[in-house]
């Protein structure tokens, strides 16, 4: 199998983000760094930026890939077992970070492939990794029933998120990085203080086990979904349900924000997708018929106007967003396809298959 997402590569040399600014005309980007003690600024047009994308691999290796050309960037060999979860540290992207099914982490350059730092503690395996925005701190999963805390400068395990009874399979981090939720198969959602390692909130109420689990824009909602056929949202003030989402008759498997934190979108077992108004009382607003399997991915377009769908009937498919109907089937692969990204502009959709392939389509 492969595991893929979508990043911005922006070709700096290390440095901590304090913030970053929008640039409407010309559009780009100002970066505001640390660097040798010293604040600096980098401005970063928009139609400079080139994209990559990350594959992990029952090779036991991941893989950087150009998106523009399809060509290998480099190889990170290492892991001792199934790199199952890959992440770069945007928005800088000198970084990458997976995760094993070998019980580790690794911290890697995303340049030359060297391994800084392999992150030890856990006793099962590494199923999800994630940097916070700050890119001082690494957040790692396992089957061990934890969530560890690293420090990416010395590769040093900072807290260890003990609490849950069952297997952590969904961890985020929210934008100001104060705070990590963790999603599990006891049910539950874990919210945690990253400054203290204390969990502030548990969020129960699902029947089965957590699919995944997700911050909006904002950071004010949570999300999730479960194998118990819902999705959840929740007020991250209160830790409180805002609503159960009853839309699907099978599993649910994965849900995505869009970019606004206007609509969220839901995959089911039961071959469907299904777009939600969040400002609405969860008003359903579309849903995606087409697929012959289970859909195991979703995500929107960076516009919001697209929803990409991963099915295990081999296919990717490109729908409308607003009426739900089927703009493109992605065919093509041998195997199940069970993950899918947009590249930054939205041009350019990235498919990975168990099939041993990623494909890459404009």
């Amino acid at each position: 199998m492969i595991f893929i997402e979508r990043v911005f590569v922006l070709k700096t040399p290390t440095m901590r983000l304090k913030r970053f600014l929008l640039r409407y005309f010309p559009p780009g980007i100002a970066l505001e760094y640390i660097q040798g003690g010293k604040t600096k600024t980098k401005m970063l047009g928009l139609s400079s930026l080139s994209t990559s994308c990350l594959t992990g691999s029952y090779d036991r290796t991941c893989k950087v890939w150009d998106t523009d050309s399809g060509k290998e960037l480099c190889t990170l060999k290492g892991h001792k077992n199934v790199v199952y979860a890959v992440t770069f540290n945007s928005p800088f992207d000198d970084k990458i970070l997976t995760g094993s099914f070998d019980k580790t982490a690794c911290l890697w350059s995303a340049e030359t492939g060297e391994c800084y730092s392999t992150l030890w503690g856990h006793t099962a395996e590494v199923v999800a990794v994630q940097f916070n925005l700050q890119c001082h701190l690494v957040g790692t999963s396992s089957m061990d029933s934890t969530a560890k805390l690293f420090n990416i400068a010395t590769g040093q395990e900072v807290a260890t998120l003990h609490g849950h009874t069952g297997e952590v399979i969904a961890l985020k981090f929210s934008d100001d990085g104060n705070q990590i939720i963790t999603g599990s198969f006891d049910h539950s959602i874990g919210v945690w203080d990253t400054r203290t390692a204390k969990r502030v909130g548990i969020l129960n109420g699902h029947l089965q086990e957590i699919s995944n689990c997700l911050f909006n824009h904002d950071g004010s909602l949570i999300a999730s979904s479960s194998m118990d056929k819902t999705a959840k949202v929740w007020d991250q003030r209160t830790f409180s349900s805002l609503a159960t989402i009853t839309g699907h008759n099978d599993e649910v498997l994965d849900i995505a924000f869009d970019y606004k934190g206007h609509q969220l979108a839901t995959a089911s077992t039961d071959a469907t997708a299904c777009i939600w108004d969040v400002h609405s009382d969860f008003k359903l607003l579309a849903k995606m018929k087409g697929h012959k399997e289970e859909v195991s991915k979703v995500c929107f377009s960076p516009a919001g106007a697209r929803l990409l769908t991963a099915s295990l009937d081999r296919t990717a498919r490109l729908w409308n967003a607003d009426t739900g109907n089927c703009i493109q089937i992605l065919d093509g692969h041998t195997d199940d396809v069970f993950s899918c990204a947009f590249s930054y502009n939205g041009d350019i959709i990235i498919t990975a298959s168990k099939d041993n392939t990623c494909k890459i389509w404009r």
